[in-house]
């Protein structure tokens, strides 16, 4: 009886800390951390943005490419975002990992009208957010600089601006 108490017991704890593994992977629980400093190029003007020049906004960080699909399905939400509140001292930061380099990623700046600033990612800053498995991979920063929460895949409008009212008040 011992042992068959002892391996239900071993899957229940294996139950446990999967649905904990699914929970965090799907942005409903993640651990703050400090979001990673960067120094990355603007996209478009090829200036460098760093990290500090964030200091104190709230932030939606997203890892995107030109050639996704979900990605560019999110491009009208992210645009309506930093319109809704840029006036908060909020900013969606878009990150390329685009290998076709800035021209690519400027020209769908351009002909998507995007408003926020789009960058151009690096393997470091990836690595630093905790690794980006997929792509559109989306965080959330408070004003404070922590990563509050982690969105894999496409996410609707309804839960970034829910979520992003939360951590702004």
């Amino acid at each position: 009886m011992q042992k068959k108490t002892n391996t239900f017991l071993g899957k229940v704890s294996n139950l446990i800390a999967l649905c904990l593994l699914l929970s965090i992977g799907s942005g409903s629980a993640y651990a703050a951390t400090k979001m990673p400093a960067f120094s990355l190029p603007d996209a478009v003007s090829g200036t460098t943005v760093n990290s500090t020049d964030l200091s104190g906004k709230t932030l939606l960080v997203t890892f995107f490419a030109t050639w996704c699909p979900p990605c560019m399905q999110e491009v009208p939400t992210l645009i309506e975002l930093q319109q809704q509140f840029s006036k908060d001292n909020f900013s969606v930061i878009g990150l390329s990992v685009d290998e076709g380099g800035p021209s690519v990623v400027a020209k769908l700046v351009e002909k998507r009208s995007i408003t926020y600033p789009v960058l151009m990612a690096d393997e470091t800053t990836a690595r630093g957010f905790g690794g980006v498995a997929g792509i559109p991979t989306s965080f959330l920063v408070n004003k404070e600089g922590n990563v509050v929460k982690k969105y894999p895949g496409y996410v609707p409008h309804t839960v970034l601006e829910n979520d992003i009212k939360q951590i702004m008040n």
